[in-house]
């Protein structure tokens, strides 16, 4: 015969309390809309492919220089393709050897009232120290005619000189 020990039962031994369920709350419910599943059609996909390719070509067009071209076709030099014979309109006065920016510098007919100076004469390939000092003019200026200098050129780089007289 085997014995067997057992705990002694404990008097004070909780008894298991029998599960109380709480009935459901009277919450309402909204059902979640279920929206269709949206599918895109062909010309939808070609304009989501078009616009990924246009937003390549402009971030690749600003990051290799192209936004300076574009820059400049914004803010175009009137005054780069003017040639002898040509006339500018009224610019910033000036005395002796003072400077003033002429941004607002541009072409006109000769014939026109804003026709203020006459293009005598075209230099290229100008250093800003070089158009400063104006030697380059001489040719195109008469034996005491009075000359005025125009020059475009970036820090740094080359330009082009226009040799101006006042219009008569």
């Amino acid at each position: 015969m085997s014995e067997q020990v057992a705990p002694p039962p404990a008097s004070d031994a909780a008894q298991p309390q029998p599960a109380v369920e709480t009935p459901p709350s009277p919450a309402v419910e909204t059902p979640s809309p279920v929206e269709p599943e949206a599918k895109k059609s062909g010309a939808g996909k070609v304009l989501g492919i078009v616009g990924a390719i246009v937003v390549i070509v402009i971030i690749g067009a600003l990051k290799f220089g192209i936004g300076s071209l574009i820059g400049n076709a914004l803010n175009k030099d009137e005054t780069a393709d003017a040639k002898a014979g040509d006339c500018i309109a009224e610019l910033p006065e000036v005395n002796g050897t003072e400077e003033e920016e002429a941004n607002n510098a541009k072409v006109v007919e000769c014939t026109s009232t804003d026709a203020a100076y006459s293009v005598v004469g075209r230099v290229e390939g100008q250093t800003e120290a070089q158009a400063k000092e104006g030697a380059a003019c001489q040719q195109y200026l008469k034996e005491g005619q009075e000359g005025y200098l125009f020059y475009s050129i970036k820090p740094g780089k080359t330009g082009y000189l226009l040799c101006l007289t006042k219009k008569a």
